[in-house]
């Protein structure tokens, strides 16, 4: 199928076969085929201009239509009476070229353009007075009717929606019938992004450098760029932040030197040319000295000079330079990576041209050095041999090299607090976590798409990095499961030995991981300073520094402001997150105030600042949303908008109205606009405002005029019924507050299926509802967030903060190959739950779960205050004889023979549901109190019977939990695990699998009914079968008794695409999107928040092995 001879410009398949699509070309050809007979079915060539695009006709079989430049647009007739091609009447001579068309699938002639310069045309048949009229619009510009248009075809648009996608990169949602953007996600990079760097005194400022020739500016919280530089300057390879709080970066480029630019004042400042046309390739503004640049280039010199220019040094290397690093521990020493594969050190104090020191050993181009922050004298560097090595410049050697990556190595950061702990990029798409004392590997990530080019990390958050690769996105990482321990080493309230370190210490082989850097120094300072609950400072200024960005600040401020702190101490950014509901008003009416007092200055506010006009607009918006209805007329009036102050001036009261009336009389300016908003607000129709603005997604609005109205900003009309009573400001009260705790659910909802579970946790903070706050830092598995805030809460957290700590002692039972780490884990695991009232059960189980010698499990057993081994095996034949099952099991399994509690746990089990009337609250603790056995245990040869049972009960039971808790996703896994293991293996238990399937039909024909959209095709309602067995499901059920808890888990990053790293689950067949679970075969896998939810309700692997869970 080659009858095009130059570029394919268009493809479009048929919509009414699928075996016939339409091509176009630039040698000016149009072509039907027909794929099945591998054939041309019809031709069309010497047509006018290139095919921009192409699309079949959706209103009939056989017309194809295709544009070029700026049109028109032709209509192809393959075949019939009719054919040959035609012009559309109206779409032609547009002002720009288009790119793009498609026509509507529903309504016949409606068609839509997209141009290159941004604009949207809109074309469709009018069926007032002449349907053969077409209405054209454009995103920039409204056109204005046709001269023989009536007023009613000028408006006859209606409402739609155009998602559209522009060759820049950025995406946008536009109204139609509005004619604006709903919503506009600004343009990043389009190329290769080569380096990131953070802002060294901001952790929330992200600068990045592209070969598309700027360097952007972000916001890591809303993800959005803040500044964009200039531009032009070909490939910008590197970039470097000023030191302290300047806010300038450094920029690398290929063909225009090195320069300066101030992000605030938007322009360059400074131009260095010493290379000359010599692309350089990195640069790096020293942070111990402020006054100097070092630049490398392909010229062979890396260069030293002042920031003002003045040359300092002027080092050769005999090929290439592609990476340079100035030392952390000693402001004169700097390090070079060439194309010679060796690395050099340069001091920058003495005179000399000449390297102290050159380090061989790479096989090919070293690309980038960087020295550790906390060992002095260690440096580590990169090269296209794909080895990373580690050298220590005091002995003059390379002390270890990290093999892994098998494409050259380009990204490397040392972490600024765990001393040994390296992150490396590389051409092979992957980023690796090193373990530098022994070599170790200890994750690899394959996330990006191409090539990683930048690392980096804010030493404030030194647990939060940010890559960028080929693939042209920034991603966030948490690094910190690589610190688990050390994590519940704060929240168990450990000594600071067990916390913070020094490097000699802490780099030694085995040392579970300790904190030695600024950070956590000065964190350790600051809590030393109170006398009064240092912990609670502990915990939150750890949580700060650990937590990465998305609201964990937030979060803590609000908890501050539960706790009673004084407003005073808020710090000045509290009011751009979410605030807790006393305040909203109360702030945003100061913003209001400031925005309209503030005055232009003699030369203006600088580039980008608002006008004042803006300003004063702004302001009247927030006025108006509190309810401040006289001042936003009269900020209306001075702004020149007069029919807006008047259409609500009513609310205030007439005689106002009428004052205003008087004023616009000499002025009066026509304006055609439908505003509802303030309608709405001058009559106090909350509920219907709110519900305009959560209609439109714009729930933080809907928020602000819901607690307007709860605070009594927005009275409403009071119509008098004809016995004369009336309503009671009380009744209007309680119906507002209804509304704001459905609009705060609503948006927290939103951040929580978004994967921003600490948001959605502050949306509740702001109203007081510390249960749902709780509830949704655990199902985000935020755990080791939720006790700490848990913690400073107290009381009303409590049942919410236990319940983290159990599943963080689940964490910490994972048994790791050392034997050292696995006796402080378990350790851990004790410590948190002695934390916990009502323990014994779960101290329990992790007794029961150790895996050690007598010795050991009897230490353990002693820090539980539970009986030695020697004596459980008495108490559980006691508790036998006197008949009690639970302190039976209890006691078999603390003992040297834990099997023997089997038999007698699942034969209380089968004897439960082979009645009619249990409940799963009567078996699910025996059978949770049995998944502890040891594992080495239940895998024995002779409980392989027992085994096959109790993974099946547990499966069946966790299916029924997984309905009380609402884990839809996973109920009809559970349901085939069991119903496979049931198949497979020989047991004898009161369940069958035509029971199961029975009741999985029946649970998704009664919730699909509940859930069934108006919208939606028609669906088969549950038989009367299915509703008795979906009845006693129920019942069996009951409720689940931790508020908030039901519902499914969203962890961060929930809906983060993959690139290289596809994964397909196991339990559903559907490729992975966001964190992915591996399970014990290292090969299955199954979505993160599957993984959690499925644990919480079966302990047991999907594989049916007999291995416990631990996605913790």
């Amino acid at each position: 199928m080659s009858e095009h001879k130059k570029t394919i410009t268009a493809i479009s398949w048929c919509p009414h076969n699928p075996d016939l699509f339409a091509s176009g070309s630039t040698d000016n050809l149009v072509i039907v085929w027909n794929v099945a007979e591998q054939k041309v079915i019809a031709k069309l060539d010497h047509i006018k201009g290139t095919p921009a695009c192409l699309g079949w006709c959706w209103n009939t079989d056989d017309a194809v239509a295709f544009v070029s430049q700026k049109g028109p647009l032709l209509i192809w007739t393959i075949a019939g009476p009719d054919s040959g091609v035609s012009a559309h009447k109206e779409a032609h001579s547009f002002v720009s070229d288009i790119c793009i068309f498609r026509w509507n699938t529903q309504k016949k002639g409606k068609v839509v353009f997209g141009h290159m310069d941004g604009s949207i045309s809109i074309f469709q048949p009018v069926s007032v007075r002449s349907p053969n009229k077409n209405h054209y619009t454009s995103s920039t510009s409204e056109a204005d009717p046709p001269p023989n248009a009536t007023q009613n075809q000028a408006v006859s648009l209606p409402p739609g929606h155009v998602v559209c996608c522009f060759l820049d990169g950025g995406v946008g949602l536009y109204d139609m019938a509005a004619r604006k953007w709903d919503f506009l996600r600004e343009l990043g990079h389009v190329e290769t992004i080569f380096d990131c760097k953070f802002k060294p005194d901001d952790p929330n400022l992200l600068a990045t450098a592209s070969y598309d020739g700027t360097i952007k500016v972000w916001d890591i919280n809303t993800l959005t760029a803040l500044y964009t530089s200039p531009g032009n300057e070909g490939v910008i390879f590197a970039l470097s932040w000023a030191p302290g709080d300047s806010d300038c970066i450094a920029g690398a480029t290929s063909r225009n030197g090195a320069f300066i630019w101030d992000v605030q004042k938007g322009k360059m400042i400074q131009r260095f040319n010493e290379h000359g046309k010599n692309g350089i390739f990195y640069i790096a503004w020293s942070h111990k000295d402020s006054k100097r640049i070092a630049t490398c280039s392909g010229d062979g010199f890396c260069i030293i000079r002042t920031i003002d220019g003045k040359l300092l040094h002027k080092y050769k290397h005999p090929a290439a330079v592609f990476g340079c690093d100035w030392s952390q521990n000693n402001k004169d020493m700097i390090a070079t990576g060439c194309e010679d594969k060796n690395v050099r050190i340069f001091c920058v104090a003495t005179s000399s041209s000449q390297p102290l020191k050159v380090f061989s050993g790479h096989t090919a181009r070293v690309f980038h050095v960087k020295w550790s922050p906390l060992r002095e004298g260690i440096l580590c560097s990169g090269s296209d041999d794909g080895s990373i090595r580690i050298w220590d410049y005091t002995q003059d050697a390379c002390i270890n090299i990290l093999n892994g990556h098998t494409a050259p190595v380009r990204g490397l950061m040392w972490n600024t607090e765990i001393p040994y702990l390296l992150i490396s990029g590389s051409w092979d798409y992957t980023i690796k976590v090193w373990d530098t004392r022994d070599g170790v590997c200890l994750d690899t990530v394959y996330d990006h798409g191409a090539d990683v080019y930048g690392l980096t990390c804010h030493p404030s958050r030194p647990f939060t990095m940010a890559s960028c690769s080929r693939d042209s996105t920034v991603r966030l990482w948490s690094l910190i499961p690589l610190i688990t321990p050390l994590q519940i080493n704060i929240l168990a309230d450990r000594s600071w030995e067990e916390i913070i370190g020094n490097t000699d210490n802490a780099i030694k082989q085995g040392t579970p991981p300790l904190l030695c850097g600024k950070v956590s120094r000065d964190v350790k300072q600051e809590a030393e300073k109170l006398t009064c609950n240092p912990h609670v400072k502990k915990l939150r200024l750890f949580s700060e520094c650990l937590s990465p960005p998305g609201g964990s600040d937030n979060l803590w401020n609000l908890v501050a402001v539960i706790k009673g702190q004084d407003d005073s101490l808020l710090p000045q950014n509290y009011c751009k997150g979410m605030m807790h509901s006393k305040h909203l008003v109360k702030f945003k009416t100061s913003e209001a105030q400031e925005l309209t007092t503030i005055k232009v200055s003699k030369f203006g506010g600088g580039i980008g600042a608002p006008t004042k006009e803006k300003k004063l607009k702004e302001a009247a918006e927030i006025h108006l949303r509190l309810g401040q209805i006289q001042r936003y007329c009269e900020l209306m009036v001075e702004l020149g908008e007069w029919d807006k102050a008047l259409s609500i001036a009513p609310g205030v009261s007439v005689k106002y109205w009428r004052k205003l009336m008087q004023r616009r009389a000499d002025q009066l300016i026509q304006e055609d606009k439908d505003d509802v908003i303030p309608y709405c607000i001058a009559i106090g129709d909350v509920k219907k405002l709110v519900n305009f603005f959560v209609s439109r997604g714009q729930l933080k609005e809907a928020l602000l005029v819901a607690q307007a109205a709860c605070e009594g900003n927005m009275q409403p009309l009071h119509v008098s019924p004809p016995n004369g009573t009336s309503c009671s400001d009380d009744i209007y009260k309680e119906d507002f507050n209804e509304i704001l705790h459905k609009v705060i659910n609503e948006l927290a909802e939103w951040y929580f299926q978004d994967g921003r579970a600490v948001l959605a946790a502050c949306c509740h903070l702001a109203v007081d509802d510390i249960e749902l706050a709780m509830a949704y830092l655990i199902r985000g598995n935020e755990l080791e967030l939720a006790v700490s805030v848990g913690t400073v809460l107290g009381e009303s957290a409590a049942p919410a903060t236990h319940y983290a700590l159990q599943l963080l002692a689940r964490k910490c039972m994972m048994t790791p190959m050392c034997f050292l780490l696995c006796y402080t884990n378990r350790n851990l695991a004790a410590d948190l739950l002695l934390m916990t009232p009502d323990n014994e059960v779960q101290l329990v189980k992790l007794c029961a779960f150790y895996p050690g010698c007598n010795e050991e499990i009897n230490d353990l057993h002693k820090k539980c205050n539970l009986p030695p081994v020697e004596e459980c095996i008495l108490l559980a034949e006691k508790a036998h004889a006197d008949g009690n099952v639970f302190e039976t099991i209890k006691y078999y399994l603390l003992s040297q023979e834990p099997e023997k509690a089997l038999p007698i746990g699942i034969d209380f089990v089968k004897g439960c549901i082979s009645s009619s009337d249990w409940s799963v609250d009567t078996v699910f603790p025996v059978l949770d109190l049995l998944s502890f056995i040891r594992t080495e245990k239940l895998l024995l040869h002779t409980c392989t019977t027992a085994r096959n049972e109790l993974l099946i009960l547990c499966g069946y039971i966790g299916a029924l939990l997984a309905i009380r808790r609402q884990y839809q996703s996973i109920v009809p896994a559970l349901y085939e695990y069991t119903s496979q293991l049931l198949k497979r293996r020989v047991v004898s238990v009161p369940l069958k699998i035509e029971h199961l399937s029975e009741e999985l039909n029946a649970w998704r024909a009664c919730t699909q009914s509940a859930n069934q959209s108006s919208e939606e095709s028609p669906y088969t309602p549950p038989s009367d079968s299915q509703r008795t067995i979906y009845e006693t499901l129920l019942k069996r059920l009951k409720e689940e008794p931790l508020k908030g808890i039901v519902g499914p888990d969203y962890v961060t990053g929930s809906n983060l695409p993959s690139h290289s790293d596809i994964h397909i689950s196991c339990l559903t067949g559907l490729k992975i999107q966001g964190p992915v679970y591996f399970l014990e075969d290292g090969k299955s896998t199954v979505a993160l928040n599957d993984a959690l939810m499925w644990a919480k309700v079966n302990p047991f692997s999907p594989l049916g092995t007999g291995i416990r869970l631990n996605p913790f």
